[in-house]
């Protein structure tokens, strides 16, 4: 792959990287799909690691399928893009320095949700979406490796 089309990638990859911080600050913010639908009065949070994974888990008949897969998968896949595309539109593309800012970022809407009332502060969140970010990171590697094959193949043949 040539510099130019290389350029235009990176470029791609920023703006689908704001694209997507934009969609998560609403969906994860403000949507009332996701049961942002009024302020709450009191503070609400979990700080026992798997507590609410756990509910989710052992009442996951009584709250439906739906319920337990939006918060158990939904977590995770949320942050899917977020470590794909960090890595893409930018130079920083370590390991390290993907999962500290999916972490980080988790926890800026974690933090928010708990101040703003609008949602909880949960910690089994920060750590879904922490591992969803690694997922992304995961398939961003391996998409690069796919890239660089075929470019090397494409110079050799």
């Amino acid at each position: 792959m040539n510099a130019k089309n290389r350029k235009r990638i990176r470029i791609l990859g920023k703006l689908l990287f704001v694209l997507y911080i934009a969609f998560l600050i609403y969906f994860l913010i403000f949507s009332d799909w996701y049961g942002r639908s009024g302020e709450f009065r009191e503070f609400r949070y979990n700080l026992e690691l798997f507590k609410e994974i756990k509910r989710f888990w052992n009442y996951r008949e009584q709250l439906g399928w739906f319920s337990t897969c939006t918060n158990l998968i939904g977590n995770v896949v949320i942050f899917v893009p977020f470590g794909f595309f960090l890595p893409m539109a930018s130079k920083h593309r370590s390991f390290l320095v993907t999962l500290s800012y999916s972490f980080g970022v988790s926890l800026c809407v974690e933090v928010f949700q708990f101040f703003a009332r609008v949602g909880s502060f949960d910690v089994d969140d920060l750590l879904l979406n922490t591992i969803g970010g690694m997922a992304g990171y995961i398939l961003f590697v391996i998409c690069n490796a796919i890239r660089r094959s075929h470019d090397t193949k494409k110079r050799r043949g």
